[in-house]
């Protein structure tokens, strides 16, 4: 079974972060409508969602994927970078408590989740202004008792997280920005266009793909591989630096 943990949108998601302001305001009810698209998305894929609730404390919450790494029947707790988010993981620890056997982190170590991309038995992280060489350790640590090697990821400069311009398809392949990464960091990358970056995030579900709506070449390429693609919108979590993954965890 595939199971999945999501958050919901709070008020205060008007003020979450962002490297540069947006133009225009975070529209909230807007973010909710497009967040239940998303996890409508996931449980027509056949996933079995936990939502849990909203803090308004932390206005970025629903990015939950950065509260967790979740790989050989273990979920590490992390310690997100932002020091505005580390109040996160807690309701998140409690939920994967009941499924998985739990590894936690402390200070001085911070690694967002959304800079871990698992792909059979090795987990790229990574190394960004939210994933420090102390949580990067950590995350070795803990996943080499299940047979997991961690291979560290320098990022380009201007990326928040290494899963901005790749994310896992399954087994062995990965859908990657042209251009971002070395693509022979990776077995068998599907590349998306350079002008489509954005869409390189995305949630693949065994032959299904849940990606951002308005990127037509990457439906394209997605279909030559032989994915099936399920476009939603985005344009509210875009605003603060999110995309999908981001928006839950899954195992």
């Amino acid at each position: 079974m595939t199971r999945a943990i999501v958050r919901g949108v709070p008020d205060s998601f008007a003020y979450a972060l962002s490297a540069v302001a947006p133009e225009a305001p975070i529209l909230v009810g807007l973010a909710r409508q497009q967040h239940r698209a998303y996890c409508d998305a996931l449980g027509e894929l056949g996933a079995s969602l936990t939502v849990l609730p909203p803090d308004e404390a932390s206005p970025d919450c629903v990015f939950v994927e950065d509260t967790a790494v979740i790989a050989g029947g273990v979920a590490l707790i992390t310690r997100p970078g932002a020091p505005s988010r580390q109040a996160e993981p807690g309701i998140v620890a409690a939920a994967l408590a009941a499924h998985l056997e739990i590894a936690r982190m402390a200070e001085p170590a911070t690694l967002d989740g959304g800079d871990c991309l698992r792909l059979g038995s090795t987990i790229y992280v990574g190394r960004s202004a939210r994933t420090n060489d102390a949580g990067i350790s950590r995350l070795a640590q803990v996943f080499a008792t299940r047979g997991l090697r961690v291979v560290p990821v320098e990022l380009p400069a201007g990326v928040l997280h290494l899963k901005c311009v790749v994310s896992p398809l399954g087994d062995d392949r990965v859908l990657l920005a042209e251009g971002s990464l070395d693509p022979g960091l990776f077995p068998h990358p599907v590349i998306v266009p350079a002008a489509e970056t954005y869409a390189a995030n995305a949630v693949a579900i065994g032959a299904h793909v849940i990606v951002a709506e308005g990127f037509p070449r990457t439906l394209d390429v997605l279909s030559a591989a032989g994915f099936t693609p399920h476009p939603v919108p985005t344009s509210e979590v875009r605003k603060a630096d999110g995309s999908l993954t981001c928006q839950s965890l899954i195992w």
